[in-house]
């Protein structure tokens, strides 16, 4: 199937690894031209140079501390100079830190709340005008499965995500007449950095070992094992192409069947 993502316009913003790198890959797999970010610029290049290499595309890295509304605006500004406009926004950033609700104060609350909630705000802020004067545009949100089903010791991700998600709704109503596409991903448990550092954290808590904790999450999954992030960024391409255009406001799980509710 042909996405006809060609000549398209991409940020995705936490791109250096996991998920985020994932979506990037395919979007430059189906052709579009593609603006990576995250906060380290040496593992942007490198990067860079991994995904032009494997598919020609048109790759730019952009570092940028999206906690900083500030840093947001320059690193929006960045990938409109370089290629010309803006077709697609990836929201995504690190999850915060897993523990029960008394492990957190109040400063770690505010971050992340910064990092997860208005990140996600100020990204669509600054995007948002471009695609609507240009009628045309898709804003995807790398949440979590936590907003259909919370995930025992992740407060922080159960709270904050949920945020997003109804941020997201009301910003895809209002956007919808404009030919701009709002939609969440929401990962299951996906072989990435993150979950080996949520497998670390639960293992320290219990003391158990690391590969006891992957073993009690694959028992919850009915497909049987861990998600990739490819098929996170294959769903990401989906819902950047053309063929996707009659789909908004959704929050889409890709978790093995995870979660247990009906919608």
């Amino acid at each position: 199937m042909d996405l006809k993502l060609k000549g398209k316009a991409a940020l995705v913003c936490g791109s250096s690894q996991g998920i985020g790198r994932a979506i990037a890959d395919a979007l430059a797999a189906e052709g579009a031209d593609v603006a990576i970010n995250s906060r380290s610029p040496d593992k942007l290049v490198l990067v860079r140079e991994e995904i032009v290499r494997a598919t020609g595309a048109r790759v730019t890295a952009i570092p940028g501390d999206l906690t900083d509304p500030d840093a947001i605006d320059d690193v929006v500004d960045a990938a409109r100079a370089a290629f010309g406009k803006l077709d697609i926004l990836v929201t995504n950033t690190g999850g915060p830190p897993s523990g029960p609700f008394e492990d957190h104060n109040a400063k770690v609350w505010r971050h992340a709340i910064a990092q997860n909630l208005e990140s996600v705000v100020n990204l669509v802020r600054e995007a948002l005008p471009g695609m609507k004067q240009q009628q045309w545009g898709r804003i995807i949100n790398v949440t979590s499965i936590s907003v259909k089903q919370p995930v025992a010791g992740l407060i922080l991700s159960n709270s904050i995500r949920a945020a997003v998600t109804g941020f997201a709704k009301t910003i895809a109503n209002e956007a919808a007449p404009f030919g701009v596409t709002v939609n969440n991903i929401l990962p299951g448990y996906t072989r990435t950095e993150r979950l080996q550092d949520l497998a670390d954290a639960v293992a320290g808590r219990t003391g158990g070992k690391p590969g006891d904790v992957y073993e009690s999450w694959v028992k919850e999954i009915p497909a049987g094992r861990l998600g990739t992030p490819e098929e996170l960024g294959a769903l990401a391409a989906f819902l950047a192409s053309e063929q996707a255009s009659y789909i908004t406001g959704q929050s889409i799980a890709v978790d093995g069947g995870w979660i247990k509710g009906l919608m």
